[in-house]
C-alpha cells in the first residue's frame, strides 16, 4: 500500500541544497571520512576558503570511536573526530592554513554551538555556507546549525556514507531505524528547545 506520508518524511530528512561560492565549509563530528572527502573536494574546486571540521567524540561513547570507513586510507590513532576530520582533508589536497579547529563538541548542537564560537574568534563574516553531512542527518544538522547561524545561508550538501539513501531506506530495518530516528530525535530534541525557550 503506498503511505504518502512515507514519501513526505523522506522529503523532508534528505533535504538537499546546491553547492555555491560560499564563506565556509562546515562538517559536523562524526567517523566517516566521506563527509570530509566532499568537503575537500568542494574546497579544492574553489568554493570556500575555510573548512571547519567540529567534534570531539560522541558523548554517548566518551571517546572517539574509531574510524568507521576506508582504514586502509587513514590508519592510526585520532583521539578526537577533529583530528581524524583534519587528517582526510589534508590527504585530499586541503591546505592546513584553510582547516580551522573545534574540538570540544560531543552532540551536533554542540557541533553547531562551538563552530560559532570559532567564528567569531577567528573574525570571520560568514554570510553563505555549505554543510557537508550524512544524508539522513540533513534536516537536523541543517536546523542546529540554522538556530546558531541565523543570519548565514546555509545550503546543505548530503553525502551517503553508510549506503543508506533517499531511494532504499525503506527497504531495510537498518535504514528505517536511521531515518525514523532522525524523526524522533528532531521531535524530542527541538520539542526541549521549544520548551526552554
Amino acid at each position: 500500500m503506498y503511505l504518502p506520508f512515507i514519501e513526505e518524511i523522506a522529503d523532508y530528512i534528505f533535504m538537499e541544497g546546491k553547492a555555491q561560492k560560499s564563506d565556509i565549509i562546515f562538517v559536523p563530528g562524526n567517523g566517516y571520512p566521506q563527509m570530509a572527502e566532499k568537503a575537500a573536494g568542494l574546497w579544492r574546486e574553489g568554493y570556500a576558503p575555510y573548512i571547519l571540521p567540529s567534534g570531539k567524540y560522541s558523548k554517548t561513547v566518551g571517546k572517539f570511536a574509531g574510524v568507521l570507513d576506508e582504514r586502509e586510507k587513514y590508519p592510526g590513532d585520532f583521539s578526537t573526530e577533529w583530528e581524524f576530520l583534519r587528517e582526510v582533508l589534508l590527504k585530499n589536497g586541503v591546505a592546513e592554513s584553510a582547516i580551522l579547529r573545534e574540538d570540544q563538541a560531543t552532540y551536533t548542537e554542540e557541533n553547531a554551538y562551538y563552530s560559532r564560537k570559532v567564528i567569531k574568534e577567528q573574525k570571520i563574516s560568514v554570510k553563505k555556507a555549505l554543510l557537508c553531512c550524512k544524508n539522513y542527518h540533513a534536516r537536523r544538522a541543517f536546523l542546529y546549525y540554522k538556530k546558531h547561524f541565523p543570519d548565514t545561508e546555509i545550503q546543505v550538501i548530503p553525502v551517503c556514507a553508510d549506503g543508506i539513501t533517499r531511494e532504499n531506506w525503506k527497504q531495510t530495518e537498518e535504514g528505517v531505524k536511521a531515518v525514523t530516528g532522525e524523526v524522533s530525535r528532531i521531535i524530542y530534541q527541538f520539542s526541549l528547545l521549544e520548551k526552554d525557550s
